[in-house]
């Protein structure tokens, strides 16, 4: 896959078959519009495209958006080159894109840029500045402009819209069969291993501190997880807490991952931790000795899911 990060560095000798959307989660709803560009381009006369944009729209234009998404920009990408799409375009997106009229980004982006020959999108796509126009007015300008609009069907774009409500409200609730299930993967977080407060060491635990750089990433619901970890090419079974470590005191949320049979320095790496099962939420203990026993039982049932799937 070719990645563009701008629509203006985007260049090809052949007609394109695109989308554009923020496919945040690229999940099994937004698999469904992928694969049909991918298979109307497999015969190789059209390049597949997608176009995304970063920051979110409503990051830019929604004042103190508290939005948060399944994915990090790299994630994303990561997952959008999985469904065979050729090129991917993510764009800045600003005030001044935002301002351009429907037939600008017709005319400029889609016909003169991506040479399109046919673009699939919802029904329900509203483009140009407010807004202001729909699928009649991108079918009007591809009758103008000689390219084809295809539209996705009101049950798949109620399908998307679905699969993503329900994915951000199942990681809220613990709920990873449901949050998988609808993600076509497993959910997981990726960031850098930093040093903690090293309790964990001392009771026979010790656990990587992973900090995420991205601030708008959706970290599921408090509490401890069956994960499976990847880590220079490594596949590692563990189990992890995301939480405030409230028994020794704890005043800002950690994400913390015990890997099992596991014994590495891996400071400052990368890692993708990949969340499995909920097991249990985060409690505070009377002492140090109680948590240690419950973090041996934790052990006990995130192997005991894990043997189930391995």
């Amino acid at each position: 896959m070719k990645l563009f990060n701008s629509i203006n560095d985007f260049q090809s000798a052949k007609k394109t078959i695109l989308t554009l959307g923020t496919f945040d989660g690229v999940h099994i709803g937004h698999k469904k519009i992928l694969e049909r560009i991918t298979q109307q381009t497999e015969n190789g006369k059209y390049e597949s495209l997608v176009l995304t944009f970063f920051p979110h729209p409503r990051m830019v234009l929604q004042e103190k958006s508290e939005i948060r998404l399944l994915n990090t920009i790299s994630e994303k990408t990561k997952l959008l080159e999985k469904t065979g799409i050729e090129n991917l375009v993510i764009h800045p997106f600003n005030e001044n894109f935002s301002r351009l009229t429907a037939e600008e980004f017709v005319h400029s982006i889609l016909v003169d840029q991506f040479k399109i020959h046919k673009i699939i999108i919802g029904h329900d796509h509203r483009f140009g500045r407010n807004r202001t126009a729909n699928i009649d007015h991108l079918i009007a300008f591809g009758a103008a402009y000689g390219f084809e609009v295809e539209q996705i069907s009101a049950q798949e774009i109620q399908d998307v819209s679905v699969s993503s409500t329900k994915i951000r409200k199942a990681l809220q609730e613990g709920n990873m069969a449901l949050a998988n299930e609808y993600l076509g993967y497993n959910y997981f977080l990726t960031g850098k291993v930093v040093k903690g407060k090293q309790l964990g060491r001392t009771i026979g635990f010790p656990t990587a501190n992973i900090a995420i750089e991205e601030e708008y990433k959706l970290i599921p619901k408090t509490g401890v997880y069956a994960v499976k970890a990847t880590i220079e090419g490594e596949t590692v079974f563990g189990m992890m807490n995301i939480g405030f470590n409230p028994t020794v005191n704890g005043e800002r949320q950690t994400i913390e991952v015990h890997l099992f049979d596991f014994d590495k320095d891996i400071y400052d790496q990368e890692i993708e931790v990949s969340l499995l099962q909920y097991i249990r939420e985060e409690q505070k203990f009377g002492s140090v000795e109680l948590l240690k026993n419950q973090l041996a039982q934790d052990r006990l049932s995130a192997l005991a899911f894990i043997s189930k799937i391995a």
